[in-house]
């Protein structure tokens, strides 16, 4: 065994975290990717089959990346080998190689290489996975939650294949609790414990997808019940009820504040964000302040928020409710006189207002039109009636000659005057339209 040799299934110990030992042995025991999973699918036949090539696990925190690489070495009877993006670098990636090539040339054993958080490698130490992977050597399994498309190089994700691992549903969160519960080799169930629906319920809300997540906080409660004795005497519990079940209240004093899953640099900021721009688009007041209060209770940047529903009234609103653009920006001064947590309702009062304003888009429409004209189309000069004329020469080479200072006209504006150049004479850039919310 070499020194990035992992034992297959490490030996458990009243020490080790409780997520850690009830990690699934085998494929029918792992739990909420049935679509990945199931017998029959793609995947699955690919691992039995021992046809797996090189993959990249795409999803949240505790969704069964880490299980998975584990599973898929045990079932083909692989050498593995688990890399951290954070603790390795070149040097260690190329010994690795080195050993894996070694392997397969003399025990004719693939080596699966689970890297963990590869988002966080660079180019130059992704490139170094390469030539082992076209070799053969290694079925390299990448880890990570940001989206491969941006943070996986072009050449690495190309010799991969992607599967999006999604954060577990209710029903797969509370098998795996009650499955805990019972087990009286790797769990809990030597202890005797129950759990009071609501407080399950509690736990997978609490959990928000996340095995670990929910684990550890029932290893939590099971430790209270028994270190505590004033826990078991509280007086909100059932008069009479059994000591060893665990109830709400004891559930609520240890989740405190939910984890929101939230990475204010990463694709679930840009998802929220663009919830909510296309939540107020379409006139849903409800939905917009749902996604406006994901993103501030997860902590974003107030500013940030503010600064896109500022956008947001001059693109979708723009002039069917000229007042649209100030309450976006008394809400953004708002936020920043008052600061958080109270500048959160002047948020709100924006993105509702904003959301029920009558939309249109047509200001939005017409500058990008005349900015692709200004861009793509010939420069030409400023006509000359248009021009100030200061001095007498500019006077004498007819600058500002048959203008009409639309003031002085009957009806307020020169409606033969043309103010574009030649090439644009009579293009229209902009045209009003106005809708109003759904009734």
């Amino acid at each position: 065994m070499s020194l990035f040799d992992e034992p297959e299934s490490p030996a458990a110990t009243a020490t080790t975290p409780l997520a850690e030992r009830m990690r699934p042995r085998t494929l029918d025991e792992y739990v909420g990717q049935e679509a990945l999973l199931a017998p029959g699918r793609p995947l699955r036949q690919a691992i039995e089959q021992d046809r797996l090539h090189s993959i990249i696990l795409w999803g949240p925190p505790g969704t069964g990346k880490t299980t998975l690489a584990r599973l898929i070495a045990r079932v083909t009877r692989a050498r593995f080998v688990a890399f951290s993006a954070v603790l390795s670098g070149i040097k260690e990636i190329r010994q690795v190689m080195t050993e894996a090539e070694d392997t397969r040339r003399r025990l004719g054993r693939r080596t699966v290489l689970f890297v963990d958080e590869i988002h966080r490698f660079n180019k130059a130490q992704q490139d170094a996975f390469l030539p082992r992977v076209e070799a053969g050597d290694i079925v390299l399994i990448g880890a990570t939650t940001e989206n491969p498309s941006f943070e996986v190089n072009a050449a690495l994700l190309s010799r991969s294949k992607v599967y999006v691992l999604k954060g577990l549903g209710d029903d797969a969160m509370r098998t795996i609790v009650r499955r805990t519960l019972e087990d009286r080799e790797r769990g809990l169930g030597s202890e005797g414990l129950s759990i009071d629906d609501d407080a399950l319920t509690a736990i997978v809300r609490y959990a928000n997808g996340d095995a670990r997540v929910a684990l550890n906080l029932l290893d939590m409660a099971a430790g209270a019940l028994g270190s505590d004795p004033g826990v078991q005497n509280r007086t909100d519990r059932t008069p009479g009820s059994d000591p060893g079940r665990i109830a709400l209240p004891l559930v609520a004093d240890l989740a405190q504040n939910r984890a929101l899953l939230y990475d204010k640099t990463g694709e679930e900021h840009y998802n929220l964000i663009s919830a909510l721009h296309k939540s107020m688009r379409n006139s849903d007041p409800d939905a917009s302040v749902y996604w406006l209060a994901r993103m501030v209770e997860a902590g974003e940047d107030p500013l940030y928020i503010a600064r896109r529903l500022v956008r947001f009234a001059s693109e979708d609103v723009g002039l069917a409710d000229p007042q649209a653009l100030g309450i976006a920006v008394a809400a953004k001064d708002a936020v920043h006189f008052i600061g958080m947590p109270e500048g959160n309702t002047a948020l709100a009062q924006a993105a509702i207002y904003l959301a029920l304003a009558p939309k249109s888009n047509a200001v939005y429409v017409a500058y990008g039109e005349a900015a692709e004209a200004a861009a793509s189309e010939a420069a030409e000069p400023v006509p000359l009636h248009l021009r100030n004329a200061p001095t007498k020469l500019m006077k004498a080479l007819d600058y500002g000659k048959g203008y009409r200072y639309a003031h002085d006209e009957p009806e307020g504006v020169a409606a033969d005057m043309e103010c574009l150049p030649p090439a644009q004479k009579g293009r229209k850039f902009y045209r009003e339209k106005k809708k109003g919310p759904k009734p």
